[in-house]
């Protein structure tokens, strides 16, 4: 199995033992919910940040509509490459 960090499922098993071997079994599940709530305020404290340059820019007049297309435009250039690699070559 290859995840989007392109590490292996044997990877991973390693990386767990040798996280059992260190912490214990007994703090693992403390350090995995501090991870968790870590993350959880690093994503809300960037959604914030997003949101209050989003009213900024409204304040200040600026035209937001420009996101959208911007992100229609990736969207469009994505499927694109989607369907020139699903394009099976003959050799």
């Amino acid at each position: 199995m290859q995840l989007p960090l392109f590490i292996s499922g044997a990877e991973i098993a390693f990386i767990v033992f040798i996280v059992l071997m260190v912490f214990g079994a007994d703090k693992v599940p403390e350090i995995a919910r501090g991870l968790g709530k870590g993350m959880r305020q690093l994503k809300d404290a960037t959604n914030e940040i997003k949101a209050e340059v989003m009213r900024s820019a409204e304040d200040q007049g600026i035209d937001t509509d420009i996101v959208n297309d911007v992100k229609k435009e990736i969207e469009d250039v994505k499927k694109g490459i989607e369907e020139f690699g699903s394009v099976k070559r003959d050799r």
